[in-house]
């Protein structure tokens, strides 16, 4: 099935806009509405070469905001939900904001859905699952989330699964791994450690720096999604991974290697609360239903990815000011 004109929640994130890029570059009969609140991760200047597209149309918003949401969903056939709070550390510092988004806001997103009777694909993640020590994690596997983060994203799962149990609403969701490419914001590793890197600031590293994550290109995760859009089975999930698994200070050294940078930049830290220390997924589900698997190998990946940061400083360098000014209206707003 196809879909002329798709809602796209978080489109000014990181990978909801590759995913809005992707489908504006390689889809010509597609047309976006792109619902972002526009939080300190976002950036505009991701998607500026299609504001004057006549298929591009962004509304700044909470999808918590039953209103806002009926309005951007108007005369659209599907929804994409890539709005989410993500950062593992920052929920572990206040975890209100992701119930808020992660949870209440899918549930919102449920009911315009359930009203208009159209598909929506729920964007997660492997976190869900919890640390996975040996084997890989298949999408009936039981929830263990030990973060507020993944926590609330587990909320989410369950209610998309139960709104597609309950009232039949048509959803599939996918869970990906760690994301990495091109306009990424500065605060995940790897987009953290090539732009620390570049300024000669130090990488660092939690605990022993021994934590394993799978990583995937973020465009190869993109098309995955939108397979998923058009090939998922109704009420099934899938996992979106990169194949490969790779600690932090392999990441660090291959990063510092790339630039001609010491590796004495490398900073160990005190470990992050709760910190899973393996994240892996089963993809073969994805591959077999969906005909996706990932085609940029994470040496191909990190070369370009490098690469970009290293051209584009403006835009990250303007994103960390952004960031810098968001947290000190927030701090100063809660009277600290």
């Amino acid at each position: 099935m196809s879909y002329q004109k798709l809602l796209v929640t978080g489109g000014l994130g990181f990978i909801g806009s590759s995913y809005i890029r992707l489908l504006l570059t390689e889809h010509e009969d597609v047309s976006v509405v792109n619902l972002d609140l526009m939080t300190y991760a976002a950036n505009p200047a991701t998607l500026k070469d299609f504001e004057t597209d006549p298929r591009y149309t962004f509304v700044r918003g909470d999808i918590a905001d039953p209103e806002t949401v009926a309005r951007a969903l108007d005369g659209c056939d599907a929804v994409v939900n890539f709005a989410a709070e993500t950062h593992v550390d920052r929920s572990i510092q206040n975890a209100k904001p992701f119930v808020h988004t992660n949870v209440e806001g899918v549930r919102v997103l449920l009911e315009a859905v359930r009203e208009r009777g159209v598909r929506m694909v729920h964007v997660s993640t492997d976190e869900v699952y919890g640390e996975v020590m040996q084997g890989l994690s298949k999408e009936d596997d039981a929830f263990r989330p030990r973060s507020p983060y993944s926590a609330s994203k587990a909320g989410g799962d369950l209610l998309v699964q139960a709104y597609g149990t309950t009232y039949g609403v048509d959803t599939v969701i996918t869970r990906g791994s760690n994301n990495y490419g091109p306009y990424q914001f500065p605060e995940k590793a790897i987009s953290l450690f090539i732009t620390n890197a570049l300024e000669d600031k130090p990488l660092p590293l939690y605990g022993t720096g021994k934590a394993i994550r799978d990583y995937i290109y973020v465009l190869d995760h993109a098309r995955g999604i939108h397979q998923a859009l058009l090939e998922g089975k109704r009420g099934e999930a899938y996992n979106l991974g990169g194949q490969n698994q790779t600690d932090g200070v392999a990441i660090a050294t291959t990063i510092l290697d790339a630039l001609g940078k010491p590796h004495a930049l490398i900073q160990f830290v005190r470990d992050r609360p709760g910190h899973d220390y393996r994240y892996a997924l089963d993809i073969s589900k994805a591959q077999r239903e969906l005909g996706w698997s990932p085609q940029v190998t994470f040496a191909e990946g990190i070369a370009e990815v490098v690469r970009w940061y290293g051209e584009n400083r403006a835009w990250w360098q303007g994103s960390k000011d952004e960031q810098a000014a968001y947290f000190r209206a927030q701090y100063a707003t809660q009277g600290g």
